[in-house]
């Protein structure tokens, strides 16, 4: 995250709004530079790829089912715009400690003792560490003492759109993102694959919630994709995993999509037709 704040000092914050004499490597001002460039990229972010995947992926037919709510798109929308801000308070905090170099994250790629391989190593590393931390987290909010409190506005929406990919409770939603924060405390990564991934894993969410439910086939008990996650929504206590199966099968929380056997969403509005 110092890259990005290191640029928005240089190109906007120290020539343009903030008083000459306040050093940019003072911690206040480092704070409230991230504060507001966290939520600024968060909302470009959710409102960006939510409106292209609604728009151009999603399919408007799933509208019509009888457990898409009334308003829906707007009441996901609203509920993440107020959520986005109050994540971003303990998600700040953990970007201030890797700026003032707390974390592993390194510049340049002759830094990691492996090169090219290491950085592609790490992201794989990324993945399958987040995997495995989110299940875990998001299978504990599914637990009753959180459930009701912290997790269950999320599963409000039965039939998602894209839109509800962020529509979560502050805690809720922060909690799932901690692994992402946690991995470059604890293992080296290259500052520029990192803000790489943290938009990929935001692209993600979005994605498996956005009603396609196309996998390759070879793929399809592998990836968890919109398939996995619209059951998850609809049965509850399956399909916990972002990106792969695994952390589900062994868990025993694994489900096969509805959808790849004729009984989804789709099937469902189709014999309603007939």
């Amino acid at each position: 995250m110092d890259l990005v704040l290191e640029t928005a000092d240089r190109n906007l914050l120290t020539p343009y709004v903030y008083p000459a004499g306040w050093r940019e490597d003072e911690p206040c001002r480092q704070l409230l530079s991230l504060f507001v460039i966290t939520n600024l990229g968060a909302l470009a972010l959710y409102l960006l790829f939510g409106t292209l995947s609604y728009c151009f992926i999603f399919d408007h037919e799933l509208k019509k089912h009888p457990q898409f709510l009334e308003n829906q798109v707007q009441r996901e929308i609203a509920y993440a715009l107020r959520s986005l801000p109050w994540i971003s308070v303990p998600t700040v905090a953990l970007f201030f400690a890797e700026v003032r170099g707390y974390s592993k994250l390194y510049d340049n790629i002759e830094d990691s003792p492996y090169g090219w391989t290491g950085v592609f190593l790490s992201m794989l590393s990324f993945l399958f560490f987040t995997d495995m931390g989110i299940y875990w987290i998001h299978r504990g909010l599914h637990h009753r003492l959180f459930y009701k409190r912290f997790h269950k506005p999320h599963h409000l929406w039965k039939i998602a759109t894209p839109f509800a990919s962020h529509a979560f409770h502050p805690v809720d939603g922060f909690m799932q993102s901690l692994p992402y924060h946690i991995y470059p405390f604890l293992f080296p990564l290259h500052k520029i694959t990192y803000l790489g991934l943290y938009i990929f894993v935001n692209v993600w969410t979005i994605s498996i919630h956005d009603g396609d439910y196309r996998v390759p086939r070879l793929l399809r008990h592998v990836i968890n994709g919109s398939a996995h996650h619209t059951d998850h929504h609809l049965y509850f206590d399956y399909n916990y995993g972002q990106y792969f199966t695994l952390w589900d099968k062994i868990g025993g929380s694994y489900k096969s999509p509805t959808a790849f056997e004729g009984k989804g969403p789709h099937d469902f509005l189709r014999k309603l037709r007939e």
